[in-house]
Order: structure tokens, then C-alpha cells, then sequence
């Protein structure tokens, strides 16, 4: 004898409760952030400037011509910096190029690209009393091994007074990586060493127009 349809019954599969996969996929990738957050670095580089040495100089140029004046002077500073440089990533640093932001006290960028190795030596022929401020250049395309160190010497030339240094808004030095972009530091007033060292030659003859 048939039953009415309305009295069939028919299987129905067990609803599956999901909370249980839900809050177990919530834990797990709670645990991966925090692992991620744990042993990934929040920096690229540690960037200290050890100590930093202010040479000025006051050039005076003779000119031979009877058209222009006799004579004209030029000041400019150069900043010895120390800077050395921490790797926390995982994975080596490469050295890319130096640069310096001077800011002065109304406001004006002053940007000056680092003294290059090969250039070294006739700055310090034309500026002798320089040369026993410096120390052992930090050269570009270094490389920096993971969780290692690099201290090094960076020459800066700024065409400005000691005066314009001294009043400055800030100075910062940039460190272009290949890979990880730019970072800087700031050369503070308290990384300047003590230092009365100037540098006023004899005349330079320039050239007659």
C-alpha cells in the first residue's frame, strides 16, 4: 500500500557547523601575523652618524685683468661625517650613493652629492689641513652582509659660511640602497666635534676675461 507523499520522509544530510573552521582559520593566521611581525625587521638599516668634523674655507682669487676687480673671495664648508650603518634585513645591502640636504635658517634646500673616492686626494692637495680630519671613505656599491656592520668616512662640500652652517634649520644625509630605496640621519649638532681648523690660501690667480 502506498503512503501519501505527505507522509514520506526523506534524508537530510546533518548541517555542518562552521564556526568550529572558521575561528581555527582565524587562529592559525593569527599566529602566522605574529611569527611574520616577530622575525621581520621594522627597518632596513640602523643609520648612526658617529661624529662629524666642520672644515671651512675662504678662498681668495687674484684676477690679472684691469676690467674686473682685483680680487674676489669664495667661501665653503666641507662636513667629515662618520656614518655607520646596521643591515637588519635578511638579505644583503648594496650601497648605491650619498647624498646631503642642507637646511638653512630661511628655509633653503642646499643639496650636494658626496666627494667620490677618486676625487678624494686632490681635495686633500688642494686643502692639506683636511686631510688628517679624515678617516677610511664608506665607498658606494658596498655591500653589507645580512646582520652585519659597515663605518666608513663620507666628505660633503657645501658652498656656504660657517656662519650659514652653524644657524642651520637642519642637515641631513641621504643613503640611496639599490634595492631598498633611500633612507637618511640626521647629522645632529651633537655629533660635531670641537674644531677650529680653516683653510685660507694664497691668492689664486682665476682667469683673465
Amino acid at each position: 500500500m502506498l503512503k501519501p507523499v505527505s507522509d514520506l520522509k526523506f534524508a537530510q544530510p546533518a548541517r555542518r557547523n562552521l564556526l568550529a573552521p572558521v575561528l581555527l582559520a582565524f587562529l592559525i593566521l593569527g599566529i602566522v601575523l605574529a611569527l611574520l611581525l616577530r622575525f621581520t625587521p621594522h627597518r632596513t638599516a640602523d643609520l648612526t652618524i658617529v661624529r662629524t668634523t666642520i672644515y671651512p674655507t675662504h678662498t681668495v682669487f687674484k684676477s690679472d685683468s684691469i676690467i674686473v676687480a682685483n680680487q674676489h673671495t669664495e667661501d665653503a664648508l666641507y662636513v667629515v661625517t662618520t656614518l655607520r650603518i646596521d643591515d637588519r634585513l635578511h638579505l644583503p645591502l648594496f650601497l648605491k650613493d650619498f647624498t646631503g640636504t642642507l637646511t638653512t635658517a630661511e628655509g633653503e634646500e642646499v643639496t650636494t652629492s658626496a666627494i667620490e673616492k677618486l676625487d678624494l686626494e686632490n681635495v686633500y692637495t688642494s686643502f692639506p689641513g683636511l686631510k688628517p680630519l679624515v678617516s677610511e671613505p664608506l665607498l658606494r656599491d658596498t655591500m653589507i652582509s645580512p646582520g652585519q656592520s659597515a663605518e666608513g668616512m663620507i666628505l660633503l662640500h657645501f658652498p656656504v659660511t660657517k656662519e650659514v652652517w652653524d644657524h642651520r634649520r637642519t642637515a641631513v644625509l641621504n643613503i640611496d640602497l639599490y634595492h631598498q630605496g633611500q633612507q637618511e640621519v640626521l647629522i645632529s649638532r651633537a655629533s660635531e666635534a670641537v674644531s677650529n681648523a680653516t683653510h685660507t690660501p694664497s691668492p689664486v690667480s682665476s682667469p683673465t676675461n
